[in-house]
């Protein structure tokens, strides 16, 4: 049953997380708005990878519902690549057994241990989404405002004057400060973008010794090479991390030596212990939900966690994630 009350939904946010979850509203017949300080494409959401994979994200057993509802999307949304920006690409996810896997990973079509010949570890082979950022960020925008949704610039600096019956707080690493919530803390990622050799297969490597984790996303026109986990608030690129990657990238595909450099990326990861995903209700009645926290996965789980945002904004009771 709707028990939402009647009128305007606004979502502050215009990342990955934020504009799906106004996707999901919009076309179930609410009238949104969406809320940001800046374009979806200048998001951390447009630096993202991304490759469709449950990393690092909690609680495990609902990320992973979540992960599959939204790999059944981007398979169909695969179909359409330069529209949508989502195309599925073999790789190697390095250092990974399937048994050591949540049980998400039985449902995964085509899974398996990858071979000598394919990676010199262990690993699994599999067929994935691999998501162009800016393109699909670009398509969930139309996508939104095809439904009848609106975008307005606004920069929120207090939830309480966002006036509407219903407002979703997608604003990742800035509900830090907004909710206030501290547990909410940025992870940097820095990536190097270079011309692509001829790399079609997608590969992560992580090396638990040295704490780094490497990773090769083959596009069309450009590979993107990472990464970084490091606990910072700067968004400006450090010329060794890029050296430092690119030779790591090296290492595990050496075509990649010598290939130009296109550009470097930084983005702040919104990484919580657990995703907050909470309706709470406001002292003048009006419905806040929260649906934050989703670190380096919000790509991954974006869809399924969208759906159960827009059933808490909705008036619907599944149990809230918020420790």
């Amino acid at each position: 049953m709707d028990n939402a009350p009647s009128g305007d939904v606004i979502v502050v946010g215009s990342g990955v997380v934020g504009l799906t979850t106004a996707i999901v509203l919009a076309e179930r017949g609410r009238r949104v708005r969406v809320w940001a300080r800046e374009s979806g494409e200048r998001t951390t959401s447009a630096v993202a990878g991304a490759l469709w994979w449950p990393y690092r994200i909690r609680p495990k057993a609902l990320a992973g519902e979540w992960a599959l509802q939204s790999l059944s999307v981007y398979e169909e949304l695969a179909a359409r690549p330069r529209e949508t920006g989502v195309r599925l690409v073999e790789g190697v996810q390095g250092e990974t057994r399937l048994d050591a896997l949540e049980p998400w990973a039985a449902r995964v079509p085509g899974l398996r241990a990858a071979t000598p010949e394919e990676y010199a570890g262990t690993g699994l082979w599999a067929r994935l989404p691999l998501i162009d950022m800016p393109v699909h960020l670009r398509w969930l925008r139309e996508r939104f405002l095809r439904a009848g949704g609106t975008i307005e610039t606004r920069t929120v600096t207090d939830l309480a004057e966002v006036e509407a019956p219903v407002v979703v707080n997608c604003t990742g690493l800035g509900a830090r400060t907004l909710v206030p919530d501290p547990a909410v803390r940025p992870v940097r990622g820095q990536l190097v973008v270079v011309e692509n050799p001829g790399v079609h297969t997608w590969l992560v490597s992580t090396d638990s010794d040295a704490g780094t984790t490497t990773y090769v996303f083959p596009h069309p026109d450009r590979l993107v090479l990472g990464g970084t986990t490091d606990d910072d608030w700067s968004l400006t690129p450090d010329p060794a991390a890029a050296e430092a990657i690119v030779e790591r990238c090296v290492a595990l595909r050496p075509e990649i030596a010598g290939a130009r450099v296109l550009g470097h990326r930084v983005g702040l990861r919104p990484v919580r212990d657990t995703v907050r995903l909470e309706r709470e209700v406001l002292p003048d009645g009006r419905v806040l939900v929260h649906h934050y926290g989703h670190g380096g996965a919000g790509v991954t789980v974006a869809w399924g966690c969208a759906r159960e945002a827009a059933g808490l904004a909705l008036g619907e009771e599944p149990a809230a994630v918020r420790p």
